[in-house]
């Protein structure tokens, strides 16, 4: 046996899923899969930049963990979860909740929660294994190690080609059961959550997800997830920008981009008098241009004036998380 092979089957016996123990760690830390994910406890200090990768839903749960201030989804759990209920994912809970079982067992799992370690699927997915089995009632203030046993991660607990459909709301009156009467603690976050909203709406549409409308007061935003790597991403942008069209049309303009969690968010300014359905047809076909030149950027090279629109979109970036 040569050794490339032997060294191939100890990856096989000795990791999970077949992963060398000494090939990078598949959660994008950096470091090898032996010293991160690969040992116990090991991946408990690292720090994920693209903690959802590999998911289908990754815009969505980045949308939902970063911008969208009210709204649900079910969370769809492998065939071979053992689920006692089901769980609904939520941007934020009644006291900034990790999680949370009401009375009649409906149980939900905060997004925009404080978190205690560097990978932030981790959390989730201790919050999603502590939801499963928790008694009608308790609630989970916040995620950290000592929340039962390592879970692995959300990648371990959801299909990788599961997509979310979020429910957006106006407000969080969703957070209260019907027939009941907010008091106390819960009563004060209720009228605090609802005063701090920005009108929101999905906009969707063919090739269009994870894009959001927000109404910011004196102008509307369209907020849009892309999963792409951001060097291929800006590469595609380059180009439509270098021929004018990375717009939605009248009455839009690009306005920059920023990182969150290891994808790319492009903003554009929108006029706000015009509703939120409005763009979906202007977002659908600028989806389109999208997807062409991303399928060029690989053979084709950038020109000088894409090099230079390249930069100048490089210049209107900041990094959330």
């Amino acid at each position: 046996m040569s050794k490339r092979t032997a060294v191939r089957r100890a990856g096989k016996a000795g990791s999970r899923e077949g992963i060398n123990p000494r090939q990078p760690c598949p959660c994008g830390s950096g470091r090898r899969y032996k010293a991160c994910h690969g040992s116990a406890g090991g991946a408990e200090d690292v720090l994920v930049t693209r903690p959802f990768a590999g998911l289908a839903a990754e815009p969505e749960l980045v949308a939902l963990r970063e911008f969208v201030p009210s709204a649900t989804a079910r969370l769809p759990l492998r065939e071979d979860v053992a689920a006692q209920r089901e769980i609904t994912l939520a941007t934020v809970l009644p006291m900034a909740a990790a999680a949370l079982v009401r009375a009649d067992g409906t149980a939900f799992v905060g997004l925009q929660v404080q978190t205690r370690s560097g990978d932030i699927s981790r959390d989730v997915a201790r919050a999603v294994r502590w939801a499963l089995t928790a008694e009608p009632g308790d609630a989970l203030p916040v995620v950290g190690r000592g929340t039962g046993e390592d879970p692995g991660r959300l990648q371990d607990l959801v299909p990788a080609d599961a997509v979310l459909e979020p429910e957006l709301h106006p407000d969080f009156a969703w957070w209260i059961p019907e027939d009941t009467q907010p008091t106390g603690e819960v009563a004060l976050s209720l009228e605090r959550a609802n005063s701090a909203i920005m009108p929101t709406e999905r906009v969707t549409g063919a090739g269009v997800r994870a894009a959001y409308w927000v109404d910011a007061g004196e102008k509307a935003h369209l907020r849009w997830v892309r999963p792409e790597p951001e060097e291929r991403l800006l590469a595609a942008m380059a180009r439509l920008s270098a021929r004018g069209e990375l717009d939605l049309g009248e009455g839009s303009r690009y306005a920059g981009s920023f990182r969150a969690h290891g994808t790319l968010v492009p903003v554009w300014d929108l006029d706000r008098e015009r509703h939120s359905r409005e763009w979906a047809g202007p977002a659908e076909a600028l989806a389109k241009r999208l997807d062409d030149a991303l399928a060029t950027v690989e053979s084709e090279p950038l020109g000088e004036a894409e090099r230079r629109a390249r930069d100048g979109l490089r210049g209107r970036q900041v990094t959330l998380r």
